[in-house]
């Protein structure tokens, strides 16, 4: 009965790093009571430890036991809940077999379709050695500022959240990290950030083929949606097959793929000249059983670096690719 009278009392309080009541996040994980020195003794989940938010909570758990249920003592030990932005996100790994074939530009593309379809979306770059979605989106690079939680802010460019290594490294030095400060990064981007509750895609740029990256993000997300991005190249093609196949054996959902560069169109003839070469697309998505979602041609937006506007013809595929993605995923 005691046990219950304290749940009740502390369950309306506020964790302000993530502006809910411990009720509603479930994260009351242990209540006991030290009857010879008339203490409560509380295990809780925070959003944040060791910032302003610990010390209001702590506040108040000890005014509402000592002042309100009339202990003596209160001893309180907070731990940092690891949390994945929200149950209902969903994560797309952007992932290729080999490098060039267009995945962080896909990545970008389909992020700016689906803001402009009204979708809540993040990017995080987890080709950490190769980061270049902030360039891609044209952004400033500077170094994110930190909330009083002590979390990361992501930037924000066209609506879409993004993290990158791109933020922290210094401009024309090569990131000679080895795996374990790897997976510390990513962790990080995770864990760290100060994502948005309502966030519904995060896209995550994958390093091309299969390596530790690859296992790290399989541990932080068990179950993700993977998009493939190729080109029709045969070598590309080769790799790709055995890039989906490693994704299936770590229990991820293949959704199909992205054929990239598949060829140029001649703007006064109207000729396509297949020049990654024909077809590799479709010699893919039978060995994997998955559906070609797009065809790209090679061409550069009017407008952007690297965007395309949705009235462009390559903006009107991505368009179509993100409708398809929000419409079955």
């Amino acid at each position: 009965m005691r046990i219950k009278q304290i749940r009740e009392a502390i369950e309306q309080l506020v964790d302000t790093s993530r502006h809910q009541t411990l009720k509603e996040l479930n994260a009351i994980k242990h209540i006991g009571i030290d009857d010879e020195k008339k203490s409560v003794i509380l295990i809780i989940t925070i959003g944040a430890i060791g910032g302003q938010a610990e010390h209001n909570l702590k506040k108040e758990l000890a005014r509402t036991i000592k002042l309100g249920l009339g202990y003596r003592g209160i001893r309180v030990q907070f731990e940092e809940e690891k949390r994945i932005i929200s149950s209902k996100t969903k994560f797309i790994l952007i992932a290729s077999g080999k490098g060039g074939v267009g995945k962080t530009t896909v990545t970008v593309n389909l992020a700016n379709a689906l803001a402009r379809l009204g979708k809540k979306v993040a990017i995080i770059d987890a080709d950490i050695h190769s980061s270049m979605v902030p360039r891609m989106m044209e952004m400033n690079i500077i170094q994110p500022d930190i909330t009083e939680q002590g979390r990361i802010r992501p930037f924000v460019k066209n609506g879409i959240e993004v993290m990158s290594t791109e933020f922290f490294s210094e401009h024309g030095k090569p990131i000679l990290w080895r795996g374990a400060l790897i997976k510390s990064m990513l962790s990080n981007f995770f864990f760290q950030v100060d994502w948005s509750p309502e966030l519904e895609y995060v896209l995550i740029d994958m390093p091309a083929g299969t390596g530790d990256t690859m296992n790290d993000i399989s541990e932080i997300i068990p179950s993700a949606l993977v998009l493939l991005v190729t080109t029709p190249h045969p070598v590309a093609i080769e790799i790709v097959i055995k890039t989906g196949m490693g994704y299936r054996e770590l229990h991820h959902e293949l959704i199909g793929i992205v054929e990239n560069m598949a060829f140029f169109e001649d703007p006064t003839t109207k000729e396509h000249h297949y020049l990654c070469g024909k077809d590799g697309g479709l010699y893919a998505a039978d060995a994997l059983q998955l559906e070609i979602l797009a065809t790209i041609p090679i061409a550069k937006p009017k407008k952007n670096f690297i965007i395309f506007d949705e009235d462009e013809v390559v903006g009107e595929i991505y368009h179509d690719l993100a409708t398809l993605i929000s419409i079955q995923n």
